[in-house]
């Protein structure tokens, strides 16, 4: 099968959404599958691998340093080698929703060819860090109806990396075939000890609280900080902050501050970590905080459970991180810090509970490792392609009980299909 990837630029490093990307090629290629890239050039190593077919970058006026500092850039989107790539192609799969995949997706409905996507951001991602909150809201909205509309209407399936995604498109009509189905996580040992350490129970000891995340405005590391204030064992709580964005000098000062005030005695310790330092990191951490509130999977967190370390996630409307929590002790609603701090305290409260749990937590991940996730990839490219070629409406019911499409409430959102 030829499959060829839209994306922005598949080479940005520091943004789940080009990582996941990356994930997904190599998966679809080592199962013996033909993938080919339409993207913009590898910015990152001009020397280096290039897309198969590459597109001039689009600076944004203005914000495009904001971009930047997410880790975004973008393609342009004219150029005869797009119709080439989709002339290629049996299936186009969409990782965005942008004008290079706007173009693409034209060309592709001209030359009667399938298109499957994936839902990789929330208009609140990206909203939210420009405009704020409050100023971001109804834009949010129209930003949203009009992905529905111009995009995932024109796709015969949508990738939903999350049940809460599945369940938002849903609200909103969507005509597009939408399943449940993780990104998938690259399969990692564990390699924290299967005893704990002869310090582990020493109520002295330092305890080791880790934040893995882009420094954005809905990542909120602020709530954790007003937790570890609120939090009995803050003497104790030695911070790693983990990832780099757009808030970075402001969360460092505040995370700085616990230090000043007196209310950790370690400082804290901020910086970017590659994947095997952040797998040393996660093995001998106590717990792994994730506080964000906008966030359609949060692959961050998984490689820090893979490592045997108990999470707590914060539940949200748009954030389906949470459906991870294998119990309510790893939930807390998102933005309360006192529940958070609660939280915090009851694991350090039970270490033998801790320890034991964050074994479970690595068997969970199991499932969703990303060899499983390209195979019930690969049966939708199929799908795809069998209902175009047979001129079928993409708007009828459908039935897909090899992807096991999800049908539960929002009370069983801890079930999910790897």
């Amino acid at each position: 099968m030829k499959i060829l990837f839209v994306v922005n630029n598949f080479f940005c490093k520091g943004n789940g959404l080009d990582e996941s990307a990356r994930r997904t090629v190599q998966a679809l290629r080592e199962a013996g599958q033909e993938v080919r890239i339409l993207s913009g050039r590898n910015l990152e190593d001009p020397d280096g691998e290039k897309p198969d077919y590459e597109m001039e970058e689009f600076d944004f006026p203005i914000i495009q340093p904001m971009l930047s500092s997410f880790g975004y850039h973008f393609a342009k989107w004219k150029g005869s080698q797009i119709e080439e790539a989709v002339r290629w192609a049996d299936v186009i799969h969409m990782e965005e929703t942008f004008f290079l995949h706007h173009a693409a997706m034209n060309i592709a409905r001209k030359l009667g060819k399938p298109m499957v996507g994936t839902y990789h951001v929330h208009p609140e991602n990206i909203v939210f860090n420009s405009l704020g909150f409050r100023g971001g809201f109804l834009f949010c909205q129209a930003l949203y109806r009009y992905w529905c509309r111009v995009f995932y209407d024109n796709y015969q399936y949508l990738q939903c990396p999350t049940e809460n995604v599945r369940e938002r498109l849903i609200r909103h009509h969507v005509k597009a075939k939408c399943f449940t189905l993780s990104n998938g996580v690259i399969p990692d040992k564990c390699i924290r000890p299967a005893t704990p350490p002869k310090d582990y129970f020493d109520p002295e000891r330092p305890l080791d609280l880790i934040y893995i995340g882009r420094t954005a405005i809905e990542k909120d590391q602020p709530t954790l900080y007003k937790a570890i204030r609120m939090s009995k064992y803050a003497k104790r709580i030695r911070l790693h902050i983990a990832g780099r964005g757009p808030k970075l000098d402001e969360y460092t000062r505040m995370a700085e501050q616990l230090y000043e005030d007196g209310v950790v005695i370690y400082k804290p310790v901020v910086g970017f970590y590659n994947r095997d330092q952040l797998r040393k990191l996660a093995a001998k951490a106590d717990l792994a905080v994730h506080c964000a509130y906008v966030e359609v999977e949060g692959m961050s967190i998984t490689e820090a459970m893979q490592q045997a370390v108990v999470p707590i996630i914060a539940t949200a409307r748009y954030s389906g991180t949470a459906t991870y929590a294998l119990d309510n002790h790893s939930r807390f609603p998102a933005k309360d810090a006192r529940a958070l701090a609660e939280r915090i305290d009851y694991w350090f409260d039970h270490p033998q509970k801790r320890w034991e749990m964050g074994f479970e937590y690595a068997r969970s991940m199991e499932q969703y490792e990303i060899a499983n996730c390209a195979k019930k990839l690969i049966q939708t490219y199929e799908f795809a392609i069998q209902e175009m070629n047979n001129n079928e409406s993409h708007t009828h019911h459908f039935h897909l009980p090899v992807l096991s499409v999800l049908k539960h409430s929002s009370k069983q959102a801890g079930k999910r299909v790897a």
